[in-house]
């Protein structure tokens, strides 16, 4: 128990050095205000069942206040916290109030506050409080701030008696604070620079340990034996792969063939992770690589996160395949029952040499009468446990990893310390860069006329949007009710498609299909067209609110268009007047490097959960 409470860190901080007295508040500064709650209302929002919505009315001797706090899910919108909520802030009760001071249509207001009540409204906050910046736990129901918070300071006495796990010539030479001290700092910071050291040694120890395990399992994987695959890039299929394509592969994608074909010569499984910008050809390499693997007498297996990518994988093989006298099929969560019997035969005997296919390539039945190489495409997108299950398919099949999302190479050896990592680093020759702007919400007329004149000339365009539907909480267009607006008022003239992860997989790849075979000339979609989606003939995109998204996510959607030989452009809309919005922003009108793109990202938004 008192190891849980140590560890159970603080999601957040109260900034008491910063009070301020309501008059005084300034939009665009981060405050805390200590006021009596006047008012309190928590409902479940007319328009969205699945949303709570928290409103207090604040006062204290220099003006009033209103507050609101969104909470989406269901466990929000019972009656049971509802009334919880009504009961946590009677009137009367003292409270402190923290967060960015924000102009709203009530006025001043605080954007996502945190709202802590204090345990003594007599007397406000206590003197050793004032100055002080204090911890803020998440809480489950039945816990009161101030509980938690006293029970974690009462155990922080033992930290006295723990010996730190790093030898002080470690500590020294990488300037960390002893484990002991980051741990009190943590729970109670004595100062902002107090609480960053804590927070570097706790996030040290934790790669660490993520480092040591991921090398134990690279040690235990390395002691399997796999199938020894020498043909390399001599086999017969492959070369008559590389005959049969209408290009010739970049110095990039032949070193980092070489590089595959070594690592499947040897005894020991291959590990290796291919990282590649959009459109570097990365696919071609990883047929290449499972040719390699069915030359020398064994199975292939390509799996993808999503079913509308792993049919685009299969309809590419089926135009190359075919002509080698290769086996392949599909299979996926929809395929019908006697045509999965069938398959799962062929499977079993070894007459079906690739498969390609979803997460349905893991499940029990599915056995390979030898698996030699398994491909991972986005394999970010899978969990370890998940790529694991396919792995076990086989004696021990060589792995190979791919990704279009370019990672910072710190952060790649951070994440993927069990693999070896190869990038194809250049686009093969004749592809254009990719206009790319940054417009105003006003200068959207630009951005649509720009639609209109592409699929005049008959092209085809995308309009990425956030959200799906719309949201009380954010004042976001959503893909449906633009999708009806445009329809109607701009583009009535047009055959528009609409595409979003709700809908179901048929009619996923029904939108996909239309808009492939050019009979939809505009796709409104959210972010499921981030992968996957091939249509050489769209070379406009238009992506609303375009600050919500990192910058790497832009990169991948810009992506969808400039895929043949025509100019291609990508309108950006900035809805927010933050300088730093549009400095990432024009990162992005400036820059078509995605590896370049990704470090910048990692810059200016940090890595995020490792």
């Amino acid at each position: 128990l008192v190891g849980d409470l140590l560890r159970y860190y603080p999601r957040d901080y109260v900034d008491y050095s910063r009070l301020v007295r309501i008059n005084a508040l300034q939009s665009g500064v981060t405050a805390t205000v200590v006021a009596s709650v006047r008012r309190c209302h928590a409902f479940a929002s007319p328009k969205n069942p699945n949303l709570a919505i928290l409103e207090l009315q604040l006062q204290d001797p220099t003006g009033r206040l209103r507050i609101s706090k969104f909470m989406a899910g269901r466990r929000f919108t019972s009656q049971g916290w509802l009334q919880q909520q009504q009961r946590l802030y009677p009137v009367g009760a003292q409270v402190a109030a923290s967060g960015l001071v924000k102009e709203s249509r009530f006025g001043l207001s605080l954007q996502d506050p945190l709202i802590e009540v204090l345990a003594n409204p007599e007397a406000g906050l206590r003197s050793g409080e004032i100055g002080r910046v204090l911890p803020v736990y998440g809480l489950t129901e039945g816990l009161i701030a101030e509980k938690l918070r006293q029970a974690v300071q009462a155990v922080l006495p033992v930290l006295t008696r723990l010996q730190d796990p790093l030898e002080l010539r470690w500590r020294q030479k990488w300037q960390l604070m002893p484990l002991a001290e980051a741990l009190a700092q943590i729970h109670g910071p004595s100062s902002r620079e107090a609480l960053e050291a804590s927070r570097r040694r706790l996030v040290f120890d934790e790669f660490l340990l993520l480092q040591l395990a991921l090398g134990q399992r690279r040690q235990q994987l390395r002691q399997r034996p796999a199938p020894v695959l020498a043909l390399g890039s001599q086999g017969r299929l492959l070369q008559g792969f590389l005959k049969l394509l209408p290009f010739s592969f970049t110095d990039a994608q032949e070193r980092v063939l070489k590089e595959i074909c070594l690592d499947m010569a040897q005894p020991q499984p291959m590990a290796r992770l291919v990282q590649g910008d959009v459109g570097s050809g990365k696919t071609v390499v990883a047929v290449a690589a499972l040719l390699s693997a069915i030359d020398g007498g064994h199975q292939g297996a390509l799996m993808a996160p999503t079913e509308v990518l792993a049919q685009q994988h299969y309809e590419k093989l089926c135009q190359w395949l075919p002509q080698l006298h290769v086996t392949v099929d599909f299979l996926s969560g929809s395929t019908p029952a006697p045509r999965r019997r069938q398959l799962l035969q062929n499977l079993a005997n070894g007459q079906l040499q690739l498969l390609v296919g979803t997460h349905a390539l893991i499940e029990d039945p599915v056995e390979f009468a030898s698996l030699g190489l398994v491909v991972v495409d986005e394999q970010h997108r899978f969990g370890v446990h998940q790529r694991n299950r396919l792995l076990s398919k086989g004696l021990q099949p060589h792995l190979l990893s791919m990704t279009a999302t370019p990672i910072p190479r710190t952060l790649a050896l951070s994440v993927h310390g069990d693999l070896d990592v190869s990038q194809i680093d250049s686009l093969p020759p004749g592809r254009q860069p990719i206009k790319t702007e940054v417009l105003s919400s006003a200068q959207r007329p630009k951005a649509e006329a720009l639609i209109r004149e592409q699929i005049a000339a008959g092209r085809q365009a995308y309009l990425v949007l956030p959200l799906v539907e719309e949201s009380e909480k954010l004042d976001l267009r959503s893909a449906i009710a633009e999708h009806q607006r445009l329809a109607s008022e701009v583009f009535p003239d047009l055959v528009l498609g609409l595409l979003h992860g709700r809908l179901s997989s048929a009619h996923k790849t029904a939108a996909i299909e239309a808009f492939a075979a050019g009979h939809t000339q505009l796709l409104v979609s959210t972010t499921v067209v981030e992968v996957g989606v091939d249509v050489p003939n769209a070379t406009v995109m238009l992506i609303d609110h375009a600050e919500r998204f990192g910058l790497a996510q832009l990169h991948q959607l810009r992506g969808r268009v400039g895929r043949g030989s025509s100019a291609s452009y990508c309108m950006l809309i900035n809805d927010s007047s933050s300088a730093l919005a549009k400095q990432r922003l024009e990162v992005l009108a400036r820059c078509s490097d995605g590896f370049e793109i990704a470090e910048v990202d990692l810059k200016l938004r940090g890595p995020g959960q490792v």
